[in-house]
């Protein structure tokens, strides 16, 4: 090995990867790079040094990339998010440059597993849910199809927070996967912008006598680049995110440190690292309201700056500005990106109004991800003026024009005024999605209900001032992670069935359809199925101590915690389950696993209240031996993206169950489906088109339709009526009001009773008889494994239509306007 250690790192310009060059490329990198002897690295020495290695390559098709860019004078899109959920990359890495077999040879020459050091890396802390999951899809959908893009976002120091179960407590401690860094980073040390809070505002006339603003006496940061490049799947395309940490513009105060103030001589440096620290601050006081209002604008700011000096470099550049750049909003967090656009244009660059606003409106686009009405980011007045002066003057300025062009085009109605208006006048609060309508050419939901609901309620307004603006794009999965890298049993099933290319076009994977009553492809399909339930059992008997039987039906609910979601609603059923064993009321009973996962916000005291329960529950289970033979349940603690790729494989039937008009689309239900995983669900999100596309009998749909439980919000709901028709669930519901889960404590379920039996919002009781039939019904059917079977294999068939291809390609088509680099 030391003959190798003076190689020059090599560029390779075959499309067939060399064994010996990956093996010597990635001594160079140990020795030149790592700094470490191989003879005495660690495996995560090996991690970082087969990293640097990847990056090298990277990092020459990012040259390349952005030179044809550039030639090709190719439209930009700029992503920004507050959350970008991308997982472990080595592996992903490894696949979309088909190396992975030749760098394990080469690391198996080094005497290492390339299995032992794909465990080294930690997931990045960059997002929580399906929306950074979604936003993280999108990017590499950008890379692989070579749309030239980049995905803005904020370096978490911390993440949102690892959870762990004690006691049944849901329980938060820092993510700290920068603990020991990260090599994919590159480290931007001379891409750095000033940002600029609080201060106030000087109103003054310039030479040519017209009025100008100057935003003075401000506290400041700075925010420093950090990219981390993504390849595309076997292409030399590329994309990156751009990613912000903040930092003081005044490291270190000498003065108060000479003067024996040790705290105060870093004061400012603390304060500012605050921005870039965690995920989604709680926001329950002032305080926290302040540093989240701070952390959004903090990343926008940063970012139109950075696009500013990409593509401006005269005053003739400004007006060129919708032709070169598509800026999207991936919710609301981003949205004071509109005003920081219009005071770049009217302070910095001297742009009047009118011709500001045209630019803006012209560049930005937004998707809106919530039917939830106090999911819709509002804040105070006061703290946004307190925070952005300038930015309050701005939109009292926009809301002007506004208002006089819904008076003037919508005449007749005085209400339209207060609830167009982009605030509201009685909690004095200002409406961000009413912002990002107003200062977007095209807003779209992300499945077929969402954007019909979006448009028809509490958007309609905005639809009747600018129709046709208001638009859908569902949304997709990539199946290179959740069916290539997490499931390669059934990837190469798929292969050998119906030929190679299906991962660029899942459309190909219709070709299974007709043959989804082949017992030989029903025999290997169940054997890939019951592989991937042995390859969980051991992760949870590894990781979490528990035993899982894979004889029994796997039934899994992973998903942010939120009432809407009704985990407690499969709970109910659960217990239901668990009354029929302990009363002997049905012997026959299917066996079933029931899993959960997921987190609660900090701040959200009843959805962590459910986990309690849930782990209550599940404690009561497991020491019960009447339910050894009959019942499982479990709580899967930390749930991310790396455990959902063991978990989704495995899983046979998935819950999702939202009350239906209030999830937007949903991106697990897709996964799910992906790996030949039944749905249970109500007709909600995505689930819609999901039954549109595997057809109604391959999918069991329960509950009542938005339409009916629109009508029961409006004219009120008594759950009293449902609890009395029902038996099993009225003594499910003594039970938890009586402490039958903790008796050292009675009353610590009285919040979840109380919901449950006085309003009911989410509609439970109302679902419950239909979704403990539908259960019956599934039970029914895994009794023939056959049919179940061919079902599954129906559901992957006809999952083309999710693919992150397809949603992307639309957002290029109708609403970036942009094309691929040739």
């Amino acid at each position: 090995m030391s003959n190798d250690l003076n190689i020059q790192f090599e560029r390779q310009d075959r499309n067939t990867w060399d064994v010996e060059y990956i093996r010597k490329n990635i001594l160079y990198c140990m020795v030149h790079l790592v700094g470490k002897d191989p003879e005495l690295a660690w495996e995560n020495d090996w991690y970082k040094a087969l990293v640097l290695f990847l990056k090298g390559i990277l990092a020459e098709r990012r040259v390349e990339f952005e030179r044809k860019t550039r030639a090709q004078e190719v439209k930009r899109v700029y992503y920004l998010s507050l959350e970008y959920l991308i997982g472990r990359n080595l592996h992903r890495t490894l696949a979309d440059l088909d190396m992975t077999e030749a760098a394990r040879q080469a690391l198996a020459a080094c005497g290492k597993s390339l299995d032992e050091i794909l465990t080294c890396e930690a997931e990045a802390g960059l997002g929580n849910g399906g929306l950074g999951r979604l936003a993280a899809c999108i990017v590499d959908s950008m890379a692989t199809q070579g749309y030239p893009g980049i995905g803005y976002g904020i370096r978490y120091t911390f993440g949102m927070f690892k959870q762990s179960i004690e006691n049944g407590l849901q329980v938060e401690t820092p993510e700290s996967w920068l603990r020991f860094g990260s090599p994919w980073e590159l480290e931007r040390r001379s891409l750095v912008y000033e940002i600029k809070f609080k201060g106030r505002i000087l109103h003054y006339r310039d030479k040519n006598g017209q009025n100008r603003c100057q935003w003075v006496d401000t506290e400041d940061c700075e925010a420093q680049a950090f990219d981390v490049l993504l390849s595309g799947y076997r292409t030399a395309s590329l994309s990156y995110l751009r990613l912000w940490n903040s930092r003081s513009s005044q490291e270190f105060d000498l003065h108060n440190f000479n003067a024996g103030n040790y705290i105060d001589a870093v004061k400012s440096k603390i304060h500012s690292e605050n921005l870039s620290k965690v995920l989604y601050p709680d926001d329950s006081t002032t305080m926290g309201q302040e540093l989240r209002l701070m952390q959004e604008y903090f990343f926008v700011s940063a970012s139109l700056q950075d696009i500013f000096a990409q593509h401006v470099t005269c005053p003739e550049d400004l007006q060129k500005l919708p032709d070169n750049v598509a800026i999207h909003l991936n919710d609301t967090h981003p949205a004071s990106a509109i005003p920081e656009m219009m005071r770049l244009l009217i302070d910095e660059h001297g742009l009047e109004y009118d011709n500001a606003w045209d630019i803006t409106r012209r560049v930005f686009s937004y998707t809106n991800h919530t039917l939830l009405p106090e999911a819709l980011e509002t804040w105070p007045l006061e703290v946004f003026g307190k925070i952005l002066p300038r930015h309050l003057d701005l939109l009292y300025l926009i809301n002007h024009h506004h208002m006089n062009n819904v008076k003037y085009r919508l005449p007749g109605d005085t209400s339209i005024l207060g609830r167009m208006s982009l605030f509201d006048d009685n909690s004095k609060r200002v409406r961000m999605a009413n912002l990002s309508i107003v200062g977007s050419h095209t807003v779209n939901g992300v499945a077929e209900l969402h954007s019909q609901l979006m448009q028809k309620g509490m958007f309609a307004d905005f639809v009747r001032l600018s129709p046709g603006k208001l638009t859908n794009v569902t949304n997709g999965i990539t199946p290179i992670r959740w069916l290539v890298l997490a499931n390669p049993g059934l990837a190469q099933l798929l292969t050998e069935t119906v030929g190679g290319g299906w991962e660029h076009d899942l459309t190909k994977l219709r070709k299974l359809a007709g043959m989804a009553d082949d017992h030989a492809l029903q025999d290997r399909f169940m054997a890939v199925k019951k592989a991937n339930k042995l390859r969980l059992a051991k992760f949870m008997k590894e990781k979490h101590g528990i035993t899982l039987n894979c004889d029994f039906l796997f039934d899994v609910q992973v998903k942010r915690m939120h009432e809407y979601k009704r985990q407690l609603l499969n709970l109910l059923h659960a217990l239901t389950r668990y009354l029929w064993i302990r009363d002997g009321s049905k012997p026959d009973l299917l066996p079933r696993t029931i899993l959960f996962g997921g987190k609660a916000a900090p701040a959200y005291h009843q959805a962590k209240l459910i986990i309690r329960l849930i782990n209550d529950v599940a404690a009561m289970v497991r020491n019960d031996p009447q339910m050894a033979n009959k019942l499982q349940l479990a709580f899967i603690p930390n749930y991310n993206v790396s455990a959902a790729e063991i978990i989704m494989p495995a899983c046979e039937l998935s819950e999702q169950i939202s009350t239906a008009g209030l999830e937007a689309s949903g991106t697990g239900n897709m996964k799910f489906a992906l790996n030949g995983a039944l749905t249970i669900g109500t007709m909600d999100g995505a689930n819609i088109e999901i039954r549109q596309e595997v057809g109604p009998d391959n999918i069991f749909i329960f509950g009542l339709e938005s339409n009916k439980t629109d009508e029961l919000w409006k004219h009120g709901y008594n759950p009293g009526e449902a609890i009395a028709k029902s038996p099993d669930l009225k003594r499910i519901l003594d039970m938890i009001r009586d402490g039958y889960f903790c008796p050292e404590e009675p009353n610590r379920y009285r919040p979840i009773y109380d919901a449950l039996t006085i309003n009911d919002h989410y509609l439970l009781t109302a679902d419950y008889a239909d979704y403990v039939a539908c259960q019956e019904r599934v039970d029914q059917l895994y009794r023939d494994p056959r049919s179940w079977t061919r079902k599954s294999i129906i559901n992957v068939a006809n999952m083309g239509f999710f693919s992150i291809d397809r949603t992307v390609q639309t957002y290029a088509e109708k609403v970036w306007k942009i094309k691929p680099v040739k």
